[in-house]
């Protein structure tokens, strides 16, 4: 039944764009701090108080200074319009439901009609008693299904005052006003957006007709019902066009401008290889011992512990603060495991070898074999499956929004593709012989290219390229890497030893 509370009522309207400030409605300090991991400005206090385990604080001023305000304000324009388009959607269908309700109302009393020719008077009783029912019923559904299409009314009131508001950032005011009013919009669209629920319920309203009447005609008189109205609930998904990005609208990065610059390296005397590396949201780094075992280390790169968890691993994503996700490709299983209590919560078995994997919108994105990338929910259930090109197995695979990246080892390239498979764009050059990769902030990809020894990042449009760094300047031959922020860790092997080295990137 679609009702108020498949609707949100969104955010409480915040005042108009001239009258934000720069101070910190909680703590009274001027907003000097950006949170980019929960995209919002900051004052000292908050940081301390509620961002201590967020990496990549940086100053509110510069984060100002690469924003292209015009660009923020088209793309809060277009999500608004998104969501204006499916809220129309909404309308639209309890709208129909309504004119389907009134075609289905009217054949109810014309079954009765046509029932009442067969019987004597006394059915004209049971008539009445029915058409009062279904009047009252239908009524009740309509007057909630109105309700509805009023609340939706009332949601794109809002989003348009919210355009307005939009509009009125004027080319006149400071940047950081500007940012601030459309940071403060955003905030108020992104709300909106995810409280928006993409399943509503279809009314229908039939007649279950007494199922003795043709039986009983001549004992009419002992009737006390021809029927009953029901409704008939049915869920139908209405997808939301575009998931609403969440990202600063930060000027993109010259990758000609990043430079990276290494520590000590570290050496793991106890693993003999290294398949996959994450870092965690907490600064702490996920190692997996290629066909091995799984490993904590420290935020400096040392080894903290083994996790309680059977050898064979290859791949590792996070999916909660404490939860990460294990492909096991010997298996054909993916492995749920809770840090916290060292508990394994699920494992979910497949039907081929699994290799890499990441997490997409709370769904796996799993590469399996025979160049398959397939998607499936956290209980396992397939939700959707592409074929790609490649040459090699897809042992290393990362995401970017709404693309998935993988190398291709024996085809010597590295491969951009969108959620149907179809390639963005592939690029071949100055690759030996690609492994491990990941994303940055700009969502430029950084290539560990064992067999030349060099890490090359590729811009995010797969049109330039940049050796970072290489045998001449200390790396050893790099197999995978791992990155949160503007620093992350390289696994690298010299002879039999496995070593690990942190680094740090810098984009001026």
């Amino acid at each position: 039944m679609a009702t108020s509370k498949n609707v949100s009522r969104g955010p409480t309207q915040q005042p108009p764009f001239g009258s934000n400030k720069i101070k910190c409605d909680t703590h009274g300090q001027q907003l000097r701090k950006y949170c980019p991991s929960h995209l919002m400005p900051c004052c000292e206090e908050c940081i301390s108080q509620s961002h201590s385990k967020c990496i990549g604080i940086t100053s509110l001023l510069s984060v100002v200074e690469k924003t292209n305000i015009e660009k923020s304000k088209e793309s809060v324009g277009k999500e608004i319009n998104l969501i204006l388009h499916f809220l129309n959607k909404l309308a639209n269908n309890k709208f129909e439901n309504i004119q389907k309700g009134e075609k289905q109302y009217q054949s109810i009393k014309e079954s009765i009609s046509e029932i009442r020719v067969e019987i004597n008077k006394h059915l004209d009783n049971l008539e009445k008693k029915l058409c009062k029912e279904a009047d009252t019923i239908w009524g009740q559904e309509k007057s909630k299904l109105t309700d509805f299409i009023k609340e939706i009314e009332e949601q794109k009131k809002r989003l348009k005052e919210m355009q307005d508001d939009l509009r009125k950032i004027q080319e006149h005011t400071s940047k950081l006003q500007s940012f601030l009013g459309v940071h403060q919009i955003e905030q108020q669209v992104h709300q909106l957006y995810a409280e928006q629920k993409e399943t509503v319920t279809e009314v229908d309203i039939k007649l279950k007709q007494n199922d003795e009447i043709e039986q009983i005609q001549s004992k009419v008189q002992s009737l006390t019902s021809l029927g009953e109205v029901k409704v008939d609930e049915n869920e139908i998904t209405l997808r939301k066009e575009v998931s609403v990005s969440r990202e600063a609208q930060v000027e993109q990065s010259n990758i000609n401008n990043i430079t990276m610059n290494l520590e000590t390296p570290i050496n793991l005397n106890s693993i003999d290889g290294i398949s996959d590396m994450i870092c965690l949201t907490d600064g702490r780094v996920i190692a997996v011992e290629a066909w091995g075992d799984v490993y904590i280390l420290t935020s400096d790169g040392k080894l903290l512990k083994k996790l309680p968890l059977s050898r064979g691993a290859w791949s590792v994503t996070q999916i909660k603060q404490d939860t990460i996700a294990i492909t096991y490709p010997r298996r054909h299983s993916i492995t749920i495991f809770n840090m916290e209590n060292e508990t394994i919560t699920k494992d979910i078995k497949l039907d081929k070898s699994c290799w890499s994997l990441f997490l997409s919108n709370n769904a796996l994105v799993v590469a399996l074999f025979n160049n398959e990338i397939r998607t499936i929910d956290l209980e396992g259930t397939t939700q959707k499956s592409i074929e790609v090109q490649s040459e090699s197995s897809l042992y290393y695979l990362v995401n970017w929004n709404d693309r998935a990246i993988y190398s291709d080892l024996q085809g010597k390239a590295v491969s951009c593709i969108d959620g149907t498979g179809t390639q963005i764009w592939q690029y071949q050059q100055d690759f030996s012989g690609p492994k491990g990769l990941c994303t940055d902030t700009y969502g430029n990809i950084i290539v560990a290219d064992e067999k030349s020894v060099r890490l090359i990042v590729i811009s995010k449009d797969g049109k330039e390229s940049k050796v970072l760094i290489s045998a001449e300047d200390g790396l050893a031959c790099p197999q995978c890497i791992c990155l949160n922020g503007s620093s992350g860790f390289i696994c690298s092997r010299i002879g039999l030893d496995i070593f690990i080295t942190k680094f740090n990137l810098s984009y001026e």
